[in-house]
């Protein structure tokens, strides 16, 4: 279970990464969509946090990864107890 908790978190490492070098790259040139800016804040719930106080890049991509440990951690918790009860 370890181990599938440290993937989850290695995909939320992973989806703030990817995010973060989107943004980067984004200019007034070359907008943001407004579907891909909600598509984040889905995707990465610390953007939310983000949109309104000034947080590092490098706490971005380490809370997201926590996050999804966190969600990892319940959605395995549930199914090993739904794997038991069948």
């Amino acid at each position: 279970m370890k181990q599938r908790i440290a993937i989850w978190a290695g995909v939320g490492f992973l989806v703030a990464g990817c995010w973060a070098l989107y943004f980067a790259m984004a200019t007034k040139e070359n907008p943001i969509p407004p579907i891909l800016n909600t598509l984040a804040r889905i995707t990465c719930p610390i953007a939310m946090v983000g949109a309104h106080f000034p947080i590092s890049v490098y706490w971005v991509v380490a809370v997201n990864a926590a996050t999804y440990a966190l969600v990892g951690l319940i959605v395995e918790t549930l199914r090993q107890r739904l794997h038991r009860a069948t």
